[in-house]
């Protein structure tokens, strides 16, 4: 049985060699991505897709985080958050079987894993929005076993101000000064603030 964890980090690292390296997606996917699933016909097909959809969608997906990244731009994420959302929005976008669930659950773990501390509750943060949107707007497409789960349409939103952005380039902003600039320093970011209390307004006097 195919493990997709394993097929995921796989076409993560596939993607990070495509992106930071002058190769073709031919090289990259028989030095990287075939190698690791020889014995695996349905994980290697599956990485396979996985691979070239995401290369093939990064025009598409970055325009789609650029829509969900308030106050900082694309080129301040981290490289490998860049790539971990890339692959999932991709994934949510056109593997209709999957449920978006398990597409953000799966790239929160490996943006645990792989990036950094801040980097789970980043990409979570951004993936949640996106499906949100792409459900309000009638483009999130599921179809099966991917039926599962899907959001209920509701406003429109975009990412809460409690979520942080990593970088792991010395040109970019701090991780935790972004997540500062966005929460306020010392406030925990998974704490939501109190609502403000209403002000009731005094009825306006008839003039005699």
């Amino acid at each position: 049985m195919s493990n997709r964890r394993k097929i995921r980090e796989t076409v993560m690292q596939a993607m990070y060699a495509l992106t930071v390296g002058d190769l073709s997606l031919e090289h990259v996917l028989d030095t990287i991505v075939k190698p690791e699933f020889r014995e695996d016909a349905f994980g290697r097909d599956f990485a396979e897709r996985l691979f070239l959809r995401t290369s093939d969608n990064r025009e598409q997906t970055d325009q789609i985080i650029r829509d969900h990244i308030a106050n900082w731009e694309i080129e301040r994420l981290a490289m490998v958050d860049h790539i971990i959302l890339q692959m999932a929005i991709t994934e949510i976008l056109t593997f209709e079987d999957i449920p978006t669930k398990v597409s953000i659950n799966e790239a929160i773990e490996i943006a645990k894993k792989y990036s950094t501390a801040r980097s789970g509750p980043f990409v979570n943060g951004i993936l949640d929005a996106v499906v949100l949107s792409l459900q309000n707007e009638g483009k999130l497409k599921k179809e099966g076993r991917g039926l599962v789960d899907l959001p209920a349409r509701k406003k429109k939103s975009g990412v809460k101000d409690d979520e942080g952005a990593a970088s792991d380039d010395e040109n970019t902003t701090d991780p935790d000064t972004m997540m500062d600039q966005a929460v306020g320093p010392g406030r925990d970011p998974e704490k939501k603030p109190p609502k403000k209390p209403r002000i009731k307004r005094p009825p306006n006097k008839k003039k005699p």
